[in-house]
């Protein structure tokens, strides 16, 4: 589904990411972790050509992503705060996604029934803008406005952090019941060690730009990455 070749990110003399070859299968549900700095956040944001690659470029689902926007109806992601609105509701900010997703209002307000309980009453009806939630909270309607619209990828950076303990379990759920039928792929970036391991079938370790582990997640996983990040 998602192939990287040769892709080189540099600022000035500096390479921040340099990864020969990568490739993510359609329906895994994918994790990368590293260090601040490691190359996280550009491998992400090379993938939503959001910056653009110093060479080698990424496909998702035979597009280029760097080359054609036809990736876009079917990928879907949440950052940061910076995708959000800050001058909507929630609930305009979620129509507005629907609208440039293919999907009405019968359909948005049906997704958004199934998230009640990761919602936990903070979200819909409360006559506040985006702007004016908390980070958590923003988070919240941010990862649910990724899933509008049926995309086959998702990308989720740090989706963990600002988030309380019941909302990360009940997130994980979500996570683990949107991979189940092997349809969607996803990808999380996070430096929880224990939630990457409990929701990813696989794991990759960014150190510097450059990937050091490729494991296939099993019991032994957050005991191995534990022993490599201690050092």
């Amino acid at each position: 589904m998602i192939t990287t070749q040769n892709l080189t990110k540099k600022y000035g003399g500096q390479t921040v990411l340099n990864i020969d070859r990568l490739e993510i299968p359609k329906g895994q549900s994918f994790g990368l972790v590293g260090n601040n700095g490691a190359g996280k956040t550009t491998f992400f944001s090379l993938l939503l050509d959001l910056i653009q690659p110093t060479s080698g470029h990424i496909i998702n689902n035979e597009v280029q992503v760097n080359a054609s926007e036809t990736w876009k109806p079917f990928t879907s992601s949440f950052i940061d705060e910076t995708f959000l609105i800050g001058y909507l509701t929630p609930e305009e900010y979620f129509y507005f996604i629907g609208d440039l997703r293919g999907a009405n209002k019968a359909d948005v307000d049906t997704l958004l029934g199934h998230f009640e309980d990761f919602f936990h009453g903070e979200i819909l009806g409360q006559k506040k803008y985006l702007r004016d939630l908390s980070k958590g909270n923003q988070k919240k309607a941010g990862i649910v406005a990724s899933f509008i619209g049926d995309p086959q990828v998702v990308i989720l950076d740090e989706p963990f952090a600002n988030l309380d303990p019941t909302t990360q379990i009940r997130l994980k759920a979500i996570i683990k019941e949107l991979t189940s039928n092997n349809q969607v792929t996803i990808l999380i970036s996070s430096h929880d060690l224990i939630h990457v391991t409990e929701v990813c079938e696989r794991i990759v370790v960014l150190n510097k730009g450059e990937i050091v582990k490729d494991i296939r997640t099993s019991t032994e996983t957050l005991q191995e990455l534990e022993t490599f990040f201690a050092g």
